[in-house]
C-alpha cells in the first residue's frame, strides 16, 4: 500500500512521543484508523488505539493522561456527531490546562459548505475550546499544521484541534516526514525586577500576611512553604492546590469556597495583605476585596476575580525565588498561631461530628464512605471525582501525601467525568491504583464507559455514591429558597449492571459491611465496582455562608413544609450541615 497523508500525521504524532489515541472509529476517520492499525501499536513503535463508547469520554481520558504526565495526549472523533460529542471533553481539558490534541475528522472536502450529511463547522465549534483550531485543506499541509497544533497545546497548556477531511487523509503522500524536535515544556516567563522589588516593599509594610495558592504552584511547593515560614503566614489553597500544599504543611489552614473547610476564609479576610499565587479561583464572593497581590503566569487572570493592588505576570516559582532573596525571617507568629488554632478547632469539630454521628448511620453517610476509601486506598492512588457532592467528599476526606493525585472537572464542572478520567489515568499508569469516585448521576450519564474499562481489562475501581439524587443541585435549590424539584430519582442497583458487564462487584446498604466490601473491591485484580447506598440528606455547605444564603436555605425548608412535604422536612432536619455561622 502507498504512503498516505494519514501515515504522515501518524509519523508526526510518533515523533512527538504520542503512544496512544483515545477515540471512536468512524467512516471519516477510516484512513487514519487504518494507519494506526498498520503501525502495529506502541510495542512496535507505532500508536495504540483505545476504543471508547462516547467521544466525550475519549477527551476526558486524554485530559487525565495529560494532567498526570504533563505530556501531550490525543483523542479523536469522526465528523458531525463525533465532533459534537468530543467537544464537551475537549472544553473540559482546555479549561483545566491539559495539553491535548483533538483530531476532529470532517466530511469530504469538496462537500464542505453544501449542507452535506453530518456537516458541521468544526472550526466554529471548537474555537472557544482550544488555543489552536485549523483545517487541513491540502495534503501537504498536514505535517506543518499538526506540528503547530502540538506546539500550541504543549506550549500554551490547553487543547489544540486539527480538523481533518477524510478524503485528504486518504490521499497519497508526497513523501516521508523529516524528523523535527517537538516542544515538551511550557515556557516560563521570569518576573520583572521592579515588580519583585515592589512586591517585597508591600510585604514589608504589611503586618498580617496570608497566602492563597492554587495549581499554578505545582512546581513551586518548596518556595511557597519557605515564603510562609519567613513571613509566618497561614497558607490556604484551592481544591486544585490541595494535592500540592496540604500535606506536611505546618502553615495549612484549609480551603475556601463552596467546598471549603477550616480557617482559610477567615485568614484571607483578617490579613492585611493576601498573596494570591497561581490561582484563578472563580468564586469572588469568598475573596477579600482589598490588599490583594496576585502572581500568575497568565496576565489575563490578574485581577479578574478580585481587585488587586499589584499583579505580577510571571511563573510563580521564578517569582518566589527572586522574592526570597529580599525577605528576612519574621519573629511575630501571633496571626499565624491564631489562624492555626482556628483551623485545628474547625477540623476537630468536624472529626467529632463524624465519629459521633456518621460511621453507624443508615443509609450510609457519604462522609463515612469517603473516609473508608481514603484509609484503604494505596498511598500512590490516583482518584478521579465526579462533579457535584463527590467533589465535596473528596475535598474534605481524601488525604494527600505527595504521591496521591486527585483529578476532576474542577474548572468546567462537567458531569460524568470521573469514570473516563479514571481509565485514561489507568491506561497511562498501569501500575497504580486508580479509583473513580462516581456519583450515581454522573455514572448514569456515561454508563457505557463501564464497557470501555472491561474491554481493555483495566483494573479501575469504581466507587458509586448511590443516593438516588443529584445532591449538589438539591442543595443549590434549598440555598436559593426553593424546595428540591426533579433531583431525586428511582433507586438503581449499579452493582447488578456492572456485574452484567463483567465487573467484580459488591453492593453495600449496611455500614457494618462497608469496610470489608471496600477492601475486597480495592484489592481485586481487575475491574471492580463498589455500589454504596448513601443518604441524600448529607448536604455539605461552605465553611462560610452569607446571610442571604442562610435565609434562602431557611426559606427553602419552609416551602417544603407549606407544600405538604412534612416527611421531607423531618429528613432535612437531620442534614449533616456543619460550620454555618450565625447571620
Amino acid at each position: 500500500m502507498s504512503h498516505v497523508v494519514a501515515d504522515d500525521l501518524l509519523d508526526v504524532l510518533v515523533q512527538a512521543g504520542v503512544r496512544r489515541i483515545y477515540g471512536l472509529v468512524g467512516d471519516s476517520l477510516n484512513a487514519f484508523s487504518d494507519s494506526v492499525r498498520r503501525s502495529g501499536g506502541s510495542a512496535a513503535g507505532g500508536i495504540d488505539w483505545i476504543h471508547v463508547h462516547n467521544e466525550e469520554a475519549a477527551a476526558f481520558a486524554a485530559s487525565a493522561e495529560a494532567q498526570l504526565t504533563g505530556r501531550l495526549a490525543v483523542c479523536a472523533g469522526s465528523c458531525g456527531p463525533g465532533n459534537t460529542h468530543l467537544i464537551q471533553g475537549v472544553m473540559d481539558a482546555h479549561r483545566s490546562g491539559a495539553p491535548i490534541l483533538a483530531l476532529a475528522s470532517h466530511i469530504p472536502s469538496r462537500q464542505i459548505g453544501t449542507g452535506y450529511f453530518q456537516e458541521t463547522k468544526p472550526e466554529a465549534l471548537f474555537a472557544q475550546a482550544s488555543h489552536f483550531c485549523e483545517t487541513v485543506a491540502h495534503a501537504d499541509q498536514v505535517v506543518r499544521l499538526a506540528r503547530g497544533a502540538i506546539q500550541s497545546a504543549v506550549g500554551k497548556r490547553g487543547a489544540a484541534v486539527l480538523v481533518l477531511p477524510g478524503d485528504i487523509l486518504a490521499e497519497d503522500s508526497s513523501g516521508g516526514v523529516p524528523h523535527s524536535t517537538t516542544l515538551t515544556t511550557r515556557p516560563l516567563p521570569a518576573p520583572d525586577a521592579d515588580a519583585v522589588a515592589e512586591l517585597a516593599r508591600r510585604i514589608g509594610e504589611a503586618e498580617r500576611i496570608a497566602i492563597f495558592a492554587g495549581i499554578g504552584c505545582a512546581d513551586a511547593r518548596s518556595e511557597v512553604l519557605e515564603l510562609a515560614k519567613r513571613l509566618n503566614a497561614p497558607v490556604g489553597h484551592s481544591l486544585r492546590g490541595k494535592d500540592i500544599l496540604q500535606f506536611d504543611n505546618p502553615y495549612d489552614v484549609g480551603m475556601t469556597g463552596l467546598l471549603g473547610y477550616g480557617a482559610c476564609y477567615r485568614a484571607l479576610h483578617e490579613a492585611d495583605l493576601v498573596l494570591m499565587l497561581g490561582t484563578d479561583f472563580p468564586y469572588d464572593d469568598f475573596l477579600p476585596t482589598k490588599n490583594n497581590v496576585q502572581v500568575d503566569i497568565d496576565p489575563a487572570r490578574l485581577g479578574r476575580r478580585a481587585p488587586i493592588a499589584q499583579g505580577v505576570a510571571a511563573d510563580v516559582g521564578l517569582t518566589l525565588t527572586a522574592l526570597l532573596d529580599r525577605i528576612e525571617q519574621r519573629g511575630d507568629r501571633r496571626f499565624l498561631d491564631r489562624m492555626l488554632h482556628a483551623h485545628h478547632r474547625a477540623v476537630e469539630k468536624s472529626i467529632n461530628t463524624y465519629s459521633t454521628h456518621i460511621s453507624t448511620h443508615r443509609p450510609i453517610h457519604p462522609e463515612h464512605l469517603a473516609s473508608v476509601i481514603d484509609e484503604l486506598a494505596d498511598d500512590d492512588a490516583v482518584f478521579t471525582a465526579d462533579t457535584g457532592m463527590c467533589c465535596t467528599w473528596s475535598a474534605r476526606y481524601l488525604t494527600p501525601n505527595g504521591h496521591r493525585r486527585l483529578l476532576g472537572s474542577f474548572v468546567h464542572g462537567s458531569m460524568a467525568n470521573a469514570l473516563p478520567m479514571a481509565f485514561g489515568a489507568q491506561v497511562s499508569h498501569p501500575g497504580r491504583q486508580v479509583v473513580s469516585l462516581s456519583g450515581d448521576g454522573g455514572l448514569a450519564m456515561l454508563l457505557g464507559e463501564l464497557l470501555t474499562v472491561k474491554t481493555h481489562h483495566l483494573p479501575v475501581k469504581v466507587v458509586v455514591f448511590n443516593n438516588s439524587s443529584l445532591g449538589m443541585v438539591r442543595l443549590e435549590m434549598l440555598v436559593a429558597g426553593d424546595p428540591p424539584f426533579e433531583t431525586d430519582h428511582d433507586p438503581v442497583d449499579f452493582a447488578a449492571i456492572a456485574a452484567g458487564a463483567g465487573f467484580f462487584t459488591r453492593r453495600v446498604v449496611d455500614p457494618a459491611d462497608l469496610r470489608e466490601a471496600a477492601q475486597a473491591v480495592l484489592s481485586h485484580d481487575g475491574p471492580a465496582l463498589l455500589d454504596v447506598v448513601t443518604t441524600p440528606d448529607a448536604l455539605e455547605v461552605p465553611s462560610h455562608l452569607t446571610v442571604e444564603q442562610a435565609r434562602g436555605f431557611a426559606l427553602g425548608l419552609g416551602k417544603v413544609v407549606l407544600g405538604g412535604g412534612v416527611g421531607e422536612i423531618v429528613n432535612l432536619a437531620r442534614l449533616n450541615i456543619r460550620n454555618i455561622p450565625r447571620p
